[in-house]
C-alpha cells in the first residue's frame, strides 16, 4: 500500500478576522496550498473541507461547494463536522480515498470565524458540541468540563495549577517564531498563576483564545507525486480515528480520553509504528490539562506522567519529545475547523525543515497529530513520516 504524500500546504494568519468571511479565509488558505505545491488545479479531484458552526456565525451551511469555489475548483465538495475534529476528521477520509485509488489529488482544509459573534455568542456555539439535553441546558461550557477533567486528573494522579501553567508557558514559547500564531507573547509561569480564574482550576492562560482562520493541503498518491516529480517527501502513513459518550457524566473515567487511545491504536497500527518511533507532536491543547490527557492517550507518557512533562522540559522544542512547536491551539489558536489540517500543515513543515524549529529537532522524521472534538467525544490521529 503506497502512503499518500503532502504536496503543499497554506494557512492563514490566525487572530481576528472579523471584517474578513469565512470563503475569504479560506480561499487564501487553499490558493496558498495549491501554489505551494506545483499541482495542476485541474488534476484537483475533490475538497474534503471542515467546519463547524457556520450555521451559528455566518448563516451558512452547505459550505463546501462555496469552498470550492472560492478557489476557483470545479469538484465534488464534502464538508465534514466533528466539532473541533472537524478537519481532522476530512484528512482520515482524504487518506482513505487516495488509498483506495478512487482519487490521486485531493485539496483537504477547513476554516472557521469566530470573532465576529463575540466572546458570549462563541461559547455559546462551541457549547453545541456538548450534550444538549443534559449539559448545556445545565449550565455547562467547555472551560468548566475541562475543569472538571483537571481535578479529575489531579485526584487521581495528583498534578497542581503550576504544572499546567508550564504547559502554557511551553506554547506560548513554540509560538514566537510562529508568523502564523494568534499569540506571539512570551509569559512566565507567574503570569499564568496570576491570570484571572475562569473554571477552577482553569485560568485564562489555560484556555487557548477565540480565533478566525483557515487551513489547506494538497494530498496527492504516492504515484501521482513521483509521476509529476513533486517535492513531497512526507507521507501520510498512519491514520486512526475514536470516539466515546458525548457528556462527561456517561463516561467511565475523566482523567483518560478512551476516543484518543482508540485513535492513536489504530493509527500506530496502520503505520507499523509505535509511540517510541514518535520524533514531534501537535496536539490538541484546547486547554492545558487537553495536552496532558493528549500524550498520555498518544503512548508518549503512562498514565499520571504527563503532568510534569512540560515542567521538566521534555515537551520543549529542546526536549525529548517537543509537543505543539507550532504553538498549539494554546498560542497559534484555534479557528475550531481548520485546526486539524493546521496540524498536518505544521508537522509537514518542521519535517520537511521549513520551521523555524526544524535546527533543534533536526533528525525528526516521524511525527504525529491528534485532533480532538468536544471533550474528546471524537478523535483522530495521524502519523506523518519523512519518506524521501
Amino acid at each position: 500500500m503506497s502512503h499518500p504524500r503532502v504536496t503543499g500546504v497554506g494557512l492563514t494568519d490566525f487572530g481576528e478576522h472579523s471584517e474578513r468571511t469565512g470563503r475569504d479565509l479560506f480561499a487564501e488558505a487553499g490558493l496558498a496550498a495549491l501554489d505551494d505545491s506545483g499541482v495542476d488545479p485541474g488534476d484537483v479531484e475533490a475538497l474534503f473541507y471542515g467546519n463547524f458552526m457556520g450555521e451559528l456565525a455566518e448563516h451558512q451551511g452547505h459550505q463546501a461547494p462555496l469552498m470550492a469555489e472560492a478557489v476557483g475548483l470545479d469538484v465534488p465538495a464534502t464538508r465534514y463536522e466533528a466539532a473541533c475534529a472537524s478537519s481532522g476528521a476530512a484528512v482520515r477520509e482524504a487518506v482513505r480515498h487516495l488509498r483506495s485509488g478512487e482519487a490521486d489529488v485531493i485539496l483537504v482544509g477547513g476554516a472557521e470565524r469566530m470573532t465576529n459573534i463575540g466572546t458570549a455568542g462563541a461559547t455559546d456555539a462551541l457549547s453545541i458540541a456538548a450534550d444538549d439535553l443534559y449539559e448545556i441546558r445545565a449550565g455547562m461550557t467547555f472551560p468548566g468540563a475541562y475543569a472538571l477533567m483537571a481535578r479529575a486528573y489531579f485526584r487521581e494522579f495528583g498534578g497542581t495549577r503550576e504544572d499546567l501553567a508550564h504547559v502554557a508557558v511551553k506554547n506560548h514559547d513554540h509560538a514566537l517564531p510562529n508568523e502564523h500564531a494568534q499569540l506571539r507573547t512570551e509569559i512566565s509561569v507567574e503570569d499564568a498563576l496570576e491570570a484571572p480564574m475562569v473554571a477552577d482550576p482553569l485560568g485564562l492562560y489555560d484556555a487557548c483564545p477565540i480565533t478566525d482562520g483557515a487551513s489547506a493541503a494538497v494530498l496527492t498518491s504516492a504515484e501521482y507525486a513521483e509521476e509529476h516529480d513533486l517535492d513531497a517527501s512526507v507521507a501520510i502513513t498512519g491514520t486512526g480515528q475514536g470516539g466515546d459518550n458525548l457528556a462527561l457524566h456517561d463516561r467511565g473515567n475523566l482523567a483518560r480520553s478512551p476516543a484518543a487511545n482508540k485513535a492513536a491504536d489504530e493509527a500506530y497500527e496502520d503505520a507499523g509504528l509505535g509511540p517510541a518511533d514518535v520524533d514531534i507532536a501537535e496536539v490538541h491543547d484546547c486547554f492545558t490539562i487537553a495536552e496532558v490527557l493528549a500524550i498520555e492517550s498518544l503512548g508518549l507518557y503512562e498514565p499520571g506522567e504527563g503532568i510534569a512533562a512540560a515542567r521538566e522540559g521534555e515537551t520543549h522544542a529542546t526536549g525529548e519529545t517537543p509537543v505543539n512547536l507550532s504553538g498549539g491551539l494554546k498560542a497559534k489558536g484555534h479557528p475550531v475547523g481548520a485546526t486539524g489540517v493546521a496540524q498536518v500543515v505544521s508537522l509537514a513543515r518542521v519535517l520537511e525543515g521549513e520551521s523555524a524549529w526544524s535546527d533543534d529537532v533536526g533528525d525528526a522524521r516521524v511525527g504525529v497529530a491528534h485532533n480532538a472534538g468536544g471533550t474528546v467525544a471524537s478523535a483522530t490521529v495521524h502519523v506523518l513520516e519523512v519518506v524521501a
